[in-house]
């Protein structure tokens, strides 16, 4: 569920998001309502899902509406692992989480990006007053506790990063993130991209500092303690409500228009907001499923024919035994796992499949509400 309201707009930041207004967000938040029970009503059976998140812009800036919109999706929903919402580190206040708790969510994603003041000039963040967020997440405590990172800044040193992990597990965390910047290409941010080696140097370092610590890696960039789990994006099938969500069914993808003017009047009018839409082939459906469970850094080959009905060395046998012979990927039972250098790999693909398939459809939503098609 996307909320695409901000307090004030980061420069880095990709995403679908305006400056808040109070009746432009409660516009926006009754067509969200009301696209949910469109698609809700189309099953005639409650469906079992793993789980709900929210996503921003700053979805903490309608919190006293949240628990509204969780009783209409478990109307049609039952969530089995729990609820999870984005917050800016400003918002990390004992009413704010009290309003969250009430709603029903379990688990917090905080984007603190860094706590080192000449990062958070270089993104144009402000100070995080980290005593007021520890004293806060004590008084109000929340299953998963995860704070996001920016990792391959200028001049940024394993050092710089090790800091900011160790604060933020201090500061009441149990999972941390650490995205790479990615120089999108519709973005104000003027940060200097940095180079192979220096990444891979550097998302090393930071991997084996938090296996040391006890962490348990999670994905390609996420890294946890205590069992705690946060994730959006490794999930075989997905839902997505609101402007610019995206939708993942097993036979096609969707995405929302990113305008919220045009999202209310398609809603108003009785239809979805539909933007864009890939019909899969099985062969791209397969491509999809194995990327995206990747950043997992483990794909299963018995989900994989679970889901597809095909054994998975039968389609990628030379494939896998390629990522085997050139150290990407162990296996064993059934099981492949990334190493450091695919884990690398992934990460490095993954900015080349960003800016030419995102960063392109993000770009042409931003200019068009409905876009007649696009080309790949």
């Amino acid at each position: 569920v996307h909320i695409p309201f901000c307090a004030r707009l980061c420069g880095f930041c990709p995403y679908c998001k305006e400056v808040y207004s109070p009746e432009r967000c409660g516009r926006y938040l009754d067509a969200l309502l009301r696209e949910i029970h469109m698609v809700g009503r189309q099953s005639a059976e409650k469906k079992r899902v793993t789980s709900l998140y929210f996503g921003g812009g700053t979805p903490a800036l309608a919190a006293d509406r949240l628990g509204e919109i969780v009783s209409a999706l478990e109307a049609y929903f039952t969530i089995t692992q729990g609820i999870g919402v984005e917050l800016h580190p400003d918002n990390v206040t004992v009413p704010v989480l009290q309003a969250l708790r009430e709603a029903g969510v379990t688990k917090l994603s905080i984007g603190v990006q860094s706590f080192q003041k000449k990062y958070q000039h270089i993104l144009g963040r402000s100070a995080v007053d980290r005593q007021r967020m520890a004293q806060a997440l004590a008084q109000v405590p929340f299953e998963t506790v995860s704070m996001d990172f920016i990792f391959a800044l200028p001049g940024q040193t394993f050092q710089d990063l090790r800091s900011d992990i160790d604060t933020a597990f201090q500061s009441g965390a149990n999972h941390v993130a650490i995205y790479p910047f990615i120089d999108f290409s519709f973005t104000s941010s003027q940060v200097p991209v940095m180079g192979k080696r220096e990444k891979r140097a550097l998302l090393d370092q930071i991997t084996r500092y938090c296996l040391g610590k006890g962490c348990t890696r999670d994905s390609i960039w996420t890294f946890s303690r205590e069992n705690a789990s946060y994730s959006s994006m490794t999930r075989d099938n997905f839902l997505g409500f609101g402007c610019s969500a995206t939708t993942l069914l097993r036979d096609q993808f969707k995405i929302n228009t990113f305008s919220v003017d045009e999202y209310c009047k398609r809603i108003d009018s009785g239809d979805l907001p539909t933007a864009l839409t890939l019909r899969f082939t099985l062969r791209q459906r397969m491509v999809y499923y194995l990327f995206w469970t990747g950043y997992s850094t483990k794909v299963d080959s018995g989900a994989f024919e679970r889901f597809f009905g095909v054994p998975l060395k039968r389609m990628y046998g030379l494939e896998l035994r390629l990522a085997k012979g050139l150290g990407i990927v162990t296996e064993r039972n059934g099981l492949y796992e990334m190493t450091l250098k695919g884990a690398f790999y992934y990460h490095y693909y993954e900015n080349f499949y960003t800016l030419a398939y995102i960063d392109k459809m993000w770009g042409l939503l931003r200019q068009e509400a409905f876009p007649e098609g696009m080309e790949l």
